[in-house]
């Protein structure tokens, strides 16, 4: 029922008695915040492991000239422990950003929180 009042000129409607206290719009998903620091921190770490593993390859395949051959392996496992992260969180990264279900952006830890 709509009354309108003389004085303010203003619709009001009684509420409804099932009202449960919800409105819709609280449900409502905002659109992702990309976390751009996190994406290039990422690349960073992806780049870098990438430098490594190609260089303690070569080094454990004999094509550099080697004076202390047991330093290719670190150089090698430093290598995959610094490209795993970063390629996890850029392939996070990519799904989300094609829409691929299940992957999202909030998923990368981000350094603004």
């Amino acid at each position: 029922m709509f009354m309108l009042t003389p004085d303010l000129k203003r619709r009001y409607s009684k509420l409804a008695n099932d009202d449960d206290g919800y409105i819709d719009l609280q449900f409502k998903k905002s659109p992702p915040k990309v976390p751009y620091k996190a994406i290039a921190l990422a690349t960073v770490l992806f780049l870098i492991g990438s430098l490594l593993i190609t260089i303690g390859a070569l080094l454990l395949a004999g094509y550099f000239e080697v004076t202390h051959a047991d330093r290719t392996v670190p150089v090698l496992i430093i290598g995959i422990l610094v490209f795993l992260p970063g390629f996890y969180h850029l392939r996070i990264a990519y799904y989300a950003s094609k829409g691929y279900r299940g992957y999202s952006y909030d998923d990368i830890p981000d350094f603004d929180d």
